[in-house]
């Protein structure tokens, strides 16, 4: 960590510099003492609010050294706790190992769910396409007209007639690679 600026850093991240080059950590961002200095600002302002609470608690005008160390206990044995005794582990890891493992039923390596119930599996997707059908519009004209076999119109911009093609999204269709077909 390039000590360049250290005059000009508070009180309080020269200390946590101090602590962590104590504690043997010499190469560390410089966001590191932030999230340190973060941490610890979090950490009084919990234990005041609860010496505060603890105060008014017991009818104090002000907070106490009393208070404090009840705050601080508080934290401590709400946020950390300490594992068991080392009897107490070796003991229970000599009745679990008492019952010995099942016999693997699959051969050599990792058994792996079959195929059908893995997230794996290459899918895809297809879009159907839906048939285009052409259905002549009847007009005014047309249901007016007396001629029971009209001639083609040889211009396509002076038929009557309209195809509607619908616009409509294909369907789409997906399934799975290799899946196996419902008898």
């Amino acid at each position: 960590m390039a000590e360049g600026g250290e005059e000009d850093l508070p009180r309080d991240a020269k200390i946590v510099k101090t602590l962590l080059k104590s504690t043997g950590v010499d190469d560390y961002e410089p966001r590191v003492v932030h999230q340190f200095l973060e941490l610890w600002y979090r950490y009084v302002v919990d234990v005041l609010t609860d010496a505060q609470v603890y105060s008014e608690h017991a009818g104090k005008a002000s907070i106490d050294s009393d208070d404090i160390k009840l705050a601080i206990q508080s934290k401590v044995n709400f946020s950390f706790s300490q594992p068991p005794p080392r009897e107490v582990l070796l003991e229970l890891a000599r009745n679990r190992n008492k019952i010995p493992l099942p016999k693997s039923i699959a051969g050599s390596g990792v058994p792996l769910p079959p195929e059908q119930d893995t997230l794996i599996n290459p899918n895809y997707q297809l879009a159907i396409a839906k048939k285009q059908t052409s259905q002549p519009e009847e007009t005014e004209e047309d249901e007016e007209s007396a001629d029971p076999n009209p001639a083609p119109n040889k211009n396509p911009s002076l038929s009557h007639e309209k195809t509607d093609v619908p616009q409509g999204t294909p369907d789409r269709v997906s399934f799975p690679l290799g899946a196996k077909r419902p008898r």
